[in-house]
């Protein structure tokens, strides 16, 4: 472990330095999942929005449900995967479920109250876990989605089963927001953890390290944390208020080795200098948040999730293919992302229309971002195949086969499609982006006239407006189908 830190901390130097690539070999601790949460007062919107990348090896599958609101029977249990069980509320709300089966910390949600909640894998220094029952990591998110109305009151649900279970991972930062606020909940090992509500007017970036600092937690409208938060640090060494000016969350809860990986920094760096006011220069030492220069809408969100530092010394492309995915310093966009979206949180509109979710399957930039508006039925049949994880062997079958568009088969075409592109990706990524890319841009033109007759239909007829949505949205699906063909046939 000392010898890998030493070689991070010369290789993190070099690269801040000017004196050597951040693509240089070199033990990368995190390469993982992105978020971005824009408060509502920085979104054209008007209200919050919520973006991210989730990025795991392959082999993987990406089924999407959308589940109903469900009554329980009383005193029916929720058992939890290491043992634990609390019992059932008497309600859950509906959600969409992004689910990746075999997968514990790769499932997003968005329920019917616009509550959104995804994860980034943040590593702590815990090494003294407190555990109770077996702890809780998979079923916190799920349980968020099924009972809160507000982000705030999903960090509470979030709170209190860390505090009961404790958090069985090393950390984790839950990203959960609702159409008014965006928190970010940092789960340490054990049963630590505080979170930080995202300011009205600015924009959080998060990539695989706590981004949390200082702290205030005398204000409760912004920081929530668990009692000890502080003391518990001192008693284990962490932190000395006689040697430290003020007290840096991330900076004492987080691993170092995380913390220092350029894989993560430079990600939240690149991030941050696309959206920021004020230029943000590169280093580990990176702001909570940023006032934008402008006010961010999907298509500007879409652009940031297929960032792969162009413009920037970091930019570098495979000699072989022309592929700018090259893990050695993972990018924003890369070839493990399986899948990407985009939240609109509005609340002035019926939340069937208010809440839309723009997803992609594999990397963005070979992708299209598809407009599934909250009050759809459910997704079209392909968006759900196997329940389990697939082997390697089944894996590499599906996405080496010739390509086929099979609208029944969501995650294997989009996959496959990725697989053919990636191969020679400098032929093929200026038709992708002419194809796909108009497959959006016709969604996004579209989009506000059809949410305008959605709702004129709502008020008197609920059911032919949502039917209308169902079909919008299973139109540009087969639309991303026909253009995915259209490029691979074209070459």
């Amino acid at each position: 472990m000392m010898l890998k830190r030493i070689s991070t901390l010369l290789l993190t130097y070099a690269v801040l330095l000017g004196l050597a690539s951040p693509f240089a070999e070199a033990p990368a601790y995190s390469q993982g999942c992105y978020t971005i949460v824009v408060g509502k007062n920085a979104s054209v919107d008007g209200y919050v929005m919520m973006t991210h990348n989730e990025d795991d090896e392959a082999p993987q599958i990406v089924n999407h449900h959308k589940v109903p609101r469900m009554k329980h029977p009383l005193g029916e249990k929720v058992r939890l995967p290491g043992g634990g069980e609390i019992a059932q509320v008497e309600e859950t709300w509906a959600y969409i479920w992004s689910e990746m089966p075999g997968m514990l910390f790769s499932d997003s949600y968005i329920n019917e109250w616009g509550v959104c909640i995804a994860s980034d894998a943040c590593p702590s220094r815990e090494d003294r876990p407190e555990l109770t029952d077996g702890g809780i990591s998979k079923m916190l998110r799920r349980l968020v989605a099924q009972r809160a109305k507000t982000a705030r009151e999903g960090v509470l649900v979030a709170a209190e089963l860390v505090e009961r279970f404790g958090y069985d991972a090393s950390g984790r930062t839950y990203i959960i927001s609702d159409p008014d606020q965006g928190w970010l909940f940092c789960a340490v090992g054990g049963k630590h953890w505080l979170a930080q509500r995202v300011p009205d007017d600015e924009v959080a970036v998060v990539a695989n390290t706590f981004t949390v600092h200082q702290i205030d937690l005398a204000d409760q409208n912004h920081f929530l944390a668990s009692a000890d938060i502080i003391d518990y640090t001192v008693s284990r060494g962490w932190y000395d208020s006689t040697k430290h000016s003020s007290f840096d969350f991330a900076a004492t809860y987080a691993d170092f080795d995380a913390a220092s990986d350029s894989s993560n920094f430079c990600r939240q760096w690149s991030g941050l200098r696309r959206i920021a006011r004020d230029p943000i220069p590169l280093s580990q030492q990176l702001p909570f948040s940023v006032v934008p220069k402008q006010k961010l809408d999907v298509a500007a969100l879409m652009e940031i999730l297929r960032d792969h530092y162009e413009e920037t010394e970091l930019y570098r492309t495979l000699a072989s293919t022309g592929s700018p995915h090259d893990m050695s310093l993972n990018t924003i966009c890369n070839g493990t992302t399986q899948t990407s979206f985009i939240v609109q949180l509005r609340r002035n509109m019926p939340l069937d229309i208010g809440i839309v979710y723009w997803v992609c399957l594999a990397s963005p930039c070979v992708s299209c971002y598809i407009p599934f508006h909250f009050g759809i039925s459910d997704f079209p049949a392909g968006f759900s195949d196997s329940g389990e994880q697939p082997s390697e062997e089944f894996y590499r079958e599906r996405v080496e086969t010739p390509f086929q568009a099979n609208p029944l088969e969501a995650f294997w075409t989009f996959s496959n499609f990725y697989h053919k592109v990636e191969s020679d990706y400098r032929h093929s990524i200026t038709e992708v982006k002419a194809e796909m890319g108009e497959v959006e841009r016709r969604a996004l033109t579209l989009q506000r006239p059809l949410e305008q007759t959605a709702l004129q239909l709502h008020s008197v007829d609920r059911t032919t407006a949502l039917t209308m949505l169902d079909n919008y949205s299973d139109g540009y699906y087969l639309s991303a189908m026909e253009a995915m063909a259209r490029v691979l046939t074209q070459r």
